[in-house]
């Protein structure tokens, strides 16, 4: 998400005149307006946008409609996105929804037990053809939502959608009553201010400089600015080295995949992720199970057991033991040497960048380093051009020469591009400093944790800015409105259970299900957010978020009384 200050002009979300949300109809009202019939605007065609209108479907809804920017169904597995070498952090058959088992990828090799992205790819176009043929709208970029301004039609919809179709002439609107986001985290590209086109225009650079999401769309055109390995034998700045790749945490697959096959050649990466493997798979019992969830702390401890390794003092040494010695045993087992700098990489116990490796395959990321086909700087940081067309400057003013730059640099919120600031103020989607959370509120949540005790450095708490989204589905200032739900904005191990679960909690929450037991008030729901943005006093770095699938899972389905 972008600078706050560019949001919000309030350090409250309620003070401001000027951010009043139209009240379209009266709370009293709001609750015996959710027929079946209204109309739902699913945005995005990925695993979360997919599973969410299908279970809307399902449950009788008949006013659906998905508006997708991408050719074809799958998200981040979109059939333009996807390449030969991409694997994910899941067993094969465990990324899928429970209508639909995953069918067998007629090239996978029935040995491998890793999930590729030419299974996902697979699967999301099987679903998409059993579940939604002829539903989704594809090529049709949201461009604006916003509310109707009054004068109000007697029936007015609570959202005016902007939008256009790919091959046609200007843009259209259209009302929807209720709107879902399942754009997810990989949807718009974060690019540095030094590496934008505007800098790569007036620096004169020669190589192609791409973003990592058009990685698959631009591979012809990176091999052909840079040559194979044996052009080069030095990272010298008079060498001609491979892509560059400024930030690796989402990048593994693609430096490995620049540096196979007939395209072998270095790189150089500037920060390094943590990761977990062996030098065999584990078995898919062990992988399956529950056991990183019962080692991630949570704010419900529910099992003796989990008390024991939270609370006690044992406990939480067995709990830290276990992930560091997971962490020694991935570099032993990728051959690691000690002063290489692919261990400078966080504590997988506090990080939410932890990419499983399941086992050492002979063409991954780390051994193509140890090979010497794949050069890395770091810790350093990319700052700039050099002056002559043909390289970078590092932040300790080196000069690395590079034909090609390849920006690893993640994503950023698309929201911003989707609501205007009137609009993102109204429903609460901006960042927000904390408002009802103090240290002494985090002291007392996570009071008695022996496993958290010295976590890593983190911002005040009065610098935390943060979106207050209530379980990570519905905007907390929106919560009462009912027309406003997000799918796929929560990290997790498993996205297909946590995203059909959530697809069910929309649902519920939109038929205003007497079961499903929401915050009293505003007021309420965002106390309650705060509390549950499991900082730990840590900042944005949390091991919960990321392992904690299980508990989180199981609070919602407590909330529907399913559990």
């Amino acid at each position: 998400m972008k600078s706050s200050s560019s949001v919000t002009s309030s350090h409250t979300m309620y003070e401001s005149d000027n951010d009043q949300d139209y009240p379209l109809y009266t709370m009293s009202s709001a609750k015996t307006t959710h027929n079946l019939h209204q109309s739902v605007l699913v945005i995005g065609s990925g695993a979360a946008g997919l599973v969410t209108a299908q279970t809307l479907i399902t449950d009788g809804f008949t006013n659906v409609y998905i508006f997708s920017k991408d050719s074809h169904p799958g998200g981040v597995w979109e059939h333009n996105k996807v390449y030969s070498g991409v694997f994910i952090n899941n067993l094969y058959g465990d990324y899928r929804f429970s209508s639909m088992e995953m069918p067998r990828h007629p090239s996978r090799d029935p040995k491998n037990n890793r999930l590729s992205a030419e299974d996902m790819q697979f699967y999301f176009e099987k679903f998409t053809e059993t579940y939604l043929r002829d539903r989704i709208s594809y090529e049709t970029e949201v461009l604006n939502i916003r509310r109707p301004k009054p004068p109000f039609d007697s029936d007015p919809p609570n959202w005016i959608v902007k939008y256009r179709k790919k091959g046609k002439k200007g843009m259209r609107e259209m009302g929807f009553h209720r709107i879902i986001l399942c754009t997810g985290g990989c949807h718009k590209p974060r690019i540095p201010s030094a590496f934008s086109p505007s800098a790569v225009k007036a620096s004169g650079f020669l190589g192609p400089v791409i973003h990592s999401s058009d990685f698959r769309a631009k591979l012809d055109t990176i091999f052909a600015a840079v040559q194979p390995s044996d052009h080069h034998r030095s990272m010298q700045p008079n060498s001609r080295p491979d892509p560059y790749l400024p930030d690796p945490p989402s990048a593994e697959d693609h430096r490995a995949g620049s540096n196979s096959d007939e395209n072998d050649g270095g790189g150089v990466v500037v920060v390094i992720g943590g990761g977990m493997s062996s030098t065999t798979q584990l078995s898919s019992r062990i992988r399956r199970s529950r056991i990183l969830g019962v080692l991630s702390p949570h704010s419900e401890l529910r099992t003796p057991l989990e008390r024991f390794l939270h609370k006690t003092w044992l406990g939480s040494r067995t709990v830290r033991g276990i992930f560091d010695m997971a962490s020694s045993y991935s570099f032993k087992s990728f051959q690691i040497p000690p002063n290489s700098p692919l261990r400078l990489s966080q504590e997988p116990f506090w990080s939410l960048r932890v990419n499983d490796e399941v086992c050492r395959r002979g063409n991954s990321f780390h051994v193509l380093v140890n090979e010497g086909k794949i050069h890395i700087e770091a810790p350093a940081k990319a700052v700039e051009f050099g002056e002559d067309g043909r390289s970078i400057v590092l932040n300790d003013g080196r000069v690395i020469r590079a034909d090609a730059i390849v920006l690893a640099t993640g994503y950023e919120s698309s929201w911003t591009d989707l609501f205007d600031v009137q609009t993102i103020n109204q429903v609460g989607l901006g960042k927000y400093p904390p408002q009802y959370v103090s240290l002494d509120a985090y002291d007392q949540e996570w009071k008695g944790y022996m496993s958290l005790k010295n976590p890593p450095p983190a911002p005040a708490v009065n610098q935390q800015w943060m979106s207050c989204i209530y379980r990570g589905i519905v905007p907390a200032k929106n919560i009462l409105k009912r027309d406003l739900a997000i799918n796929g904005a929560v990290f997790s191990t498993n996205n297909g259970y946590v995203f059909e679960t959530t697809a069910h909690w929309i649902s519920s929450y939109f038929l205003e299900d007497s079961f499903l037991q929401l915050p009293a008030g505003i007021k309420e729901a965002v106390q309650s957010t705060e509390l549950v943005i499991f900082n730990f006093g840590a900042g944005p770095s949390t091991p919960t978020i990321s392992f904690g699938i299980w508990v989180y899972v199981m609070v919602k389905l407590g909330q529907e009384e399913m559990r």
